[in-house]
């Protein structure tokens, strides 16, 4: 019990620090750009929501370590967090779009390494997973929020719809079986960064950021309704529904975990 007691702590001290990271890289940019009293309370909020959740999370997995993988996507989400705290503070202010699509692409080309990295050094878990694909859904609703403000409220679609899918699974359980591995699904999920980043980043015409954001809504909602009829066809019967899952299908845009 000891031993267990010392391992939490220990857990707990490192998404403390990741917290006290947060604040610093909140700190720099106020002091960089003087983010405002809206973007501080934001990126604070997000700080604070990311600790309790993962330290909570953490206390239940009974994990002995917390991982090289964890903390490169912890340090992604201190990232995202910065990137929230810019898109917050924009709606009062212009925002430094250099600094803000900075940041935004070290998050997205740092997609992938945690999970190879758990992989590399045999630390894959459930909580990892679900650690990842959160940051990663999270990351593109924000995105869908700078955007929108651009293009207007039908891009929110892109960031809401992982939200809607698990809010749905909850009424059909159906939703949270397992999927087949899809490279067209990888793809899809990939590029919805990329693109809401492209138009965000202002380096191109109107027109163009429309007709990208919209081929990315329309990509999304093809796997999203090609897996859905998927999942209704297979599980859909009594019989056959399966239990909750521990990870839930969808916050990867419906890619199973891969740590």
């Amino acid at each position: 019990m000891a031993l267990n007691n010392t391992y939490d702590a220990r857990l707990q001290q490192e998404t403390a620090v990741g917290a006290g990271v947060q604040v610093l890289l909140l700190a720099l940019l106020g002091s960089a750009i003087g983010l405002g009293p809206v973007g501080w309370l934001t990126g604070l909020a997000f700080a604070f929501a990311t600790w309790a959740v993962l330290a909570r999370a953490l206390h239940r997995s009974r994990l002995s370590s917390f991982g090289p993988a964890n903390r490169v996507t912890l340090g992604r989400a201190t990232l995202v967090g910065g990137v929230t705290a810019l898109v917050a503070d924009s709606f009062q202010s212009a925002p430094p779009v250099t600094l803000l699509v900075g940041l935004t692409a070290v998050a997205l080309l740092l997609d992938g390494v945690d999970g190879k990295v758990a992989r590399r050094t045999g630390t894959c878990s459930a909580l990892g997973a679900r650690f990842d694909m959160e940051v990663d859904a999270f990351l593109i609703l924000v995105l869908s929020v700078y955007v929108s403000m651009r293009l207007g409220p039908w891009v929110l679609l892109i960031g809401g719809m992982r939200y809607a899918f698990v809010a749905a699974a909850r009424v059909a359980p159906w939703l949270n079986a397992p999927l087949p591995p899809s490279f067209a699904r990888k793809t899809v999920a990939a590029v919805q960064g990329v693109c809401l980043l492209l138009a965000g980043s202002e380096l191109l015409p109107q027109p163009a950021n429309l007709a990208i954001v919209l081929s990315a809504l329309g990509s999304l909602t093809w796997s999203f309704g090609r897996d859905t009829l998927w999942l209704r066809r297979t599980f859909r019967t009594p019989a056959s529904a399966p239990a909750p899952a521990s990870v839930p299908v969808g916050p990867r845009l419906l890619e199973p975990a891969a740590r």
